[in-house]
């Protein structure tokens, strides 16, 4: 049986009014917070986005390691989402996690989903399931990460995690109050494995994504680690409504580091719908 979702939500929010009433829910990913939507909001017209905190981010409370974070960030947004529509279908944008959460809300609620928009989404057991050669070599060095965070040794989980999905430059150049929020919070990372790596919330269920019979836009940077475009490869297979746009010269933070190129396929992606 689906979860139940449809629990309230108390979280702290940021909105952007652009100049339209039209309802944006946008999610972040890991190890950021909801004004990690600044650049991109800048960049859309004729709506208002909402960007809540989740869980351990932002100027939200702290997770609970006992919890299943993925259900609970679903929980909250869909309160959000609810709260948003008023019983009308809402446009959702989600990078990275956020992104894996706005499609696990429009498989088990699509009567609140109008559009996606998913920004590398890191859903891994994507590539597992469609027998992709970048998922094991991928699984082996994720779990090596997430031994260093069992051990204690969150610095150098921090550095190893930021090289991959970080903004291209090196850990120990970021500014000294981003590196203790990121290894404040790395844990958070391997909490998320048993939905990333194994599907354990059933987001790959047997015609679950064929059902959607909404638009979806994949946006991937170019530079991204290669599990990405395996990911978006299985996406983009099985989503029938799905289109995808490759970001030149950048990776996993291309909703920060590009924004411009990102507002636009966003922007023309909304107007469509």
């Amino acid at each position: 049986m689906p979860e139940d979702f449809s629990a309230p939500v108390d979280t702290p929010l940021r909105v952007w009014h652009r100049g339209g009433a039209r309802p944006v829910l946008a999610l972040h990913c890991s190890l950021a917070h909801s004004g990690a939507w600044a650049a991109l909001a800048e960049r859309l017209h004729d709506v208002t986005i909402t960007a809540p905190d989740q869980p351990g981010h932002g100027r939200a409370g702290a997770w609970d390691k006992g919890t299943d974070l993925h259900v609970i960030v679903t929980r909250q947004s869909i309160g959000v989402a609810e709260n948003l529509g008023q019983g009308a279908a809402i446009d959702l944008i989600g990078h990275s996690f956020g992104a894996t959460v706005a499609l696990r809300i429009a498989l088990e609620r699509p009567d609140l989903v109008r559009s996606l928009t998913l920004i590398e989404p890191v859903l891994f057991a994507a590539a597992r399931a469609a027998d992709h050669p970048a998922y094991a070599p991928f699984r082996t060095n994720h779990l090596k990460f997430a031994a260093l965070v069992q051990a204690g040794k969150l610095e150098q989980a921090a550095a190893l995690f930021h090289s991959d999905w970080g903004t291209g430059d090196q850990f120990s150049d970021l500014p000294a109050k981003t590196k203790v929020y990121m290894i404040e919070r790395i844990h958070i990372i391997v909490g998320q494995n048993p939905v990333l790596l194994d599907d354990a919330a059933g987001l790959l269920r047997y015609m679950g994504l064929e059902s959607l019979g909404i638009p979806v836009l994949l946006i991937a940077g170019a530079q991204s680690p290669p599990i990405v475009q395996a990911v978006h490869g299985e996406l983009l297979r099985r989503l029938p409504m799905a289109v995808q746009q490759v970001v030149p010269d950048a990776g996993h933070m291309v909703p920060i580091s590009h924004a411009v190129a990102v507002g636009a396929a966003v922007q023309a992606h909304l107007s469509a719908c």
